[in-house]
């Protein structure tokens, strides 16, 4: 493995810790929620809604991507790039999940 390889690979597997990190905090609703739909919220807005769907829907899509750069780590340091096709199911469930969750939470914001 060369310098570079081991670098990447250090740097992916750094990556997937940090992510992991914030969908743990998230998962026990501490930290900024990292959310567009909280982001772009006016003041009083963040005061009165409900935040647990939000750290929720943070987390799992933080933990999700975490291991997409597990696999980035993983086919960096046993040179099979064929490995890299593992993140695709995982880049596809991260999209529709965030989809269907959008959703379900503004379902539930408008009751």
């Amino acid at each position: 493995m060369t310098t570079a390889e081991t670098v990447i690979a250090i740097v992916m597997f750094t990556i997937a810790g940090i992510l992991i990190l914030l969908g743990i905090l998230s998962f026990f609703q501490r930290g900024f929620i990292l959310n567009n739909a909280y982001i772009y919220a006016s003041k009083e807005d963040r005061k009165t809604m409900n935040k647990k769907p939000y750290y929720r829907q943070t987390a799992i899509v933080f933990c999700l991507l975490s291991i997409v750069f597990i696999i980035i780590g993983i086919s960096v340091i046993l040179r099979n790039y064929m490995i890299d096709y593992l993140q695709i199911p995982v880049i596809i469930c991260v999209i529709i999940y965030v989809a269907v969750s959008s959703i379900k939470i503004g379902k539930e914001e408008n009751k």
